[in-house]
């Protein structure tokens, strides 16, 4: 099982605004809004956070199927050695990727690498967005896995988390896509 996320850093300059009152203490833990504050780069470290929240988020309803939100409760810890995110007693390992461009975490219930890949989106919108990164998803998993394309069957279930089908297993992944910028994850 696994969770990721992605932040296009120039939308995320442009379309929000962290410094407004409140918007930390409504997303962010006091531990956290102190990392926020000590950082080289407290924008940078907001989005940080929050994609770690939202992949460790993705993890956790794979592994207990519902919506809800409740991004405080999902609390980051970065170390040096990869970072965590607790929420309840749930504990997941998270990798975040920072580039000039993007951020971008993965989840996963013990540390380790996983197959995953950042692509540039051609269109804005949503749902062609969306399509594209489906279709280079089902394609690295046809190269990387051997599977034949009519045995492969993507879909969401009720709670809008895909899954991956083919003959009588299942892959788990992650999809994610925020302004020029779209990922996916395998376990």
């Amino acid at each position: 099982m696994v969770g990721n996320d992605i932040v296009d850093i120039a939308k995320a300059k442009k379309e929000s605004n962290w410094q407004r009152p409140r918007f930390l203490d409504k997303l962010f833990t006091s531990k956290e809004q102190q990392i926020i504050h000590r950082s080289d780069n407290p924008f940078i470290m907001v989005w940080r956070l929050w994609s770690m929240k939202e992949a460790a988020y993705k993890l956790y309803t794979q592994i207990n199927p519902s919506r809800f939100y409740n991004p405080k409760r999902f609390e980051c810890e970065i170390k040096e050695k990869g970072s965590v995110v607790n929420f309840k007693n749930f504990k997941c390992y998270v990798e975040t990727k920072i580039t000039s461009d993007f951020i971008m975490s993965e989840a996963s219930l013990k540390p380790s690498k996983l197959k995953s890949e950042v692509i540039q989106l051609k269109s804005r919108n949503i749902k062609s967005s969306s399509l594209f990164l489906k279709e280079k998803l089902t394609n690295s998993i046809l190269e990387n896995f051997g599977i034949e394309k009519d045995k492969l069957t993507l879909k969401k279930d009720n709670y809008g988390i895909p899954i991956v089908e083919f003959n009588t297993n299942k892959l788990y992944v992650s999809l994610t896509h925020h302004g020029n910028y779209g990922a996916f994850v395998i376990a």
